[in-house]
């Protein structure tokens, strides 16, 4: 092999890791992110939670506006 052809060869090999690591680093980042679905379903979960959390509060507002009179 010619020096010119092993460093065309040194070049290639050497951007191919490159393109690799970048690859690898995209999939771990995106392992690390949930899913839009994930979100969806969080965000009504604490729809849900928020809404029994308010209704609670008023009820026990009730009970100790009662208490008080």
């Amino acid at each position: 092999m010619t020096g010119a052809h092993q460093d065309r060869s040194n070049r290639a090999l050497a951007r191919i890791e490159s393109a690799l690591a970048r690859i690898e680093t995209a999939a771990k980042a995106a392992a690390q992110r949930p899913a839009e679905a994930d979100l969806q379903r969080l965000q009504k979960r604490h729809d849900t939670l928020r809404a029994a959390v308010q209704e609670s509060l008023g009820q026990l507002d009730l009970l100790i506006d009662g208490a008080q009179a």
